[in-house]
């Protein structure tokens, strides 16, 4: 038996269908839910990060969701404190904490308690290029992570400026790529016993899956939603509106492009996020995939992991 805490993962792309099943073995493992989403974690904005509602929870407790404001910022170091904390209220309560969510680096951040103490960020230096990206674009940003870290630009987008200067900050204060020390980190040996399942689907019927959520999105208010943020003052610059479906149609509402590019743009840009999760999640060690053609159901696949985990002795 190991000494180790137990902890279950469960990840995937977006639209694989991680909710419904992470409610399912919640219930079955007696566990609560630790959200490993970007997005999730911030107030009033609900339809576009496809929120999981009170009433859709099943009476499992949630965590690290709605509990910011839009105007603050979220990143890896902030998940990995908030997550540690809510895992020690689970176990101290005798339950089970599932971290259920797409975002890779984050679900990292705990599963090999990756130390950011090297990677404090220097406020002038991270100014100086948040300008330099205004007056020259993104891609300038892009080019000069690309000159010393080529590695960083496969798993980080251009358009994701928090993290591009994240990981040149790292690089000049350091000297060492941070690609290179996330995989030092992730060579640590995991402080949990644990399983790490990646759900994944065929992936014709995941991009069409997630053609149709836009589709249910825009059909629900996400117009009206972003309308509403914008009203309280949120901003392109904002982290929290740099979300997929957010900043589109905040580009549409600032005249900046129609409504059909806007929703061209959110499917385009949501399947390549998927492809970019799959491409994450597939250089992971230790995953258990669970690919759904190979299921005829949720109930068997549900069964495959209450197998896994006993034989892991996880429950």
């Amino acid at each position: 038996m190991s000494d180790k805490k137990p902890l279950i993962i469960l990840t995937g792309p977006t639209a694989a269908g991680k909710t419904k099943l992470s409610i399912s073995l919640a219930n079955v493992v007696n566990g609560e839910i630790i959200s490993a989403d970007s997005m999730q974690v911030y107030r009033h904005m609900d339809i576009g990060s496809a929120k999981i509602m009170p009433e859709e929870m099943g009476g499992v407790k949630h965590h690290l969701i709605d509990i910011l404001e839009p105007n603050e910022e979220f990143h890896v170091v902030k998940f990995q404190s908030m997550a540690k904390e809510a895992m020690q209220n689970i176990y101290s309560n005798g339950k089970m904490p599932i971290i259920v969510g797409g975002t890779g680096f984050y679900i990292q951040s705990v599963l090999y308690d990756v130390d950011f103490t090297e990677s404090e960020e220097d406020t002038a230096f991270r100014a100086e290029l948040e300008e330099l990206a205004k007056n020259e674009g993104n891609e300038v940003l892009f080019e000069r992570l690309r000159s010393i870290d080529p590695e960083s630009c496969n798993i980080i987008h251009a358009n994701n400026i928090k993290r591009v200067i994240r990981a040149i900050e790292f690089y000049e204060k350091t000297g060492k790529r941070i690609s290179e020390h996330n995989k030092e980190q992730h060579e640590n040996e995991s402080p949990y016993n644990f399983a790490y399942f990646v759900l994944d689907d065929d992936r014709a019927v995941l991009y069409e899956r997630i053609n149709n959520r836009v589709d249910a999105m825009l059909e629900a208010g996400l117009i009206d939603e972003v309308k509403s943020l914008k009203d309280m003052g949120c901003t392109s610059d904002m982290v929290s509106m740099q979300g997929l479906g957010y900043k589109e149609i905040l580009e549409y509402l600032d005249g900046k492009s129609t409504l059909d590019e806007a929703i061209y743009k959110i499917k385009r840009d949501t399947r390549h996020f998927a492809k970019r999760q799959l491409t994450w999640f597939r250089r992971e060690h230790d995953i258990i995939r669970l690919s759904r053609p190979d299921f005829t159901s949720d109930t068997l696949i549900l069964e495959y992991m209450l197998h896994i985990l006993t034989d892991k002795k996880i429950i």
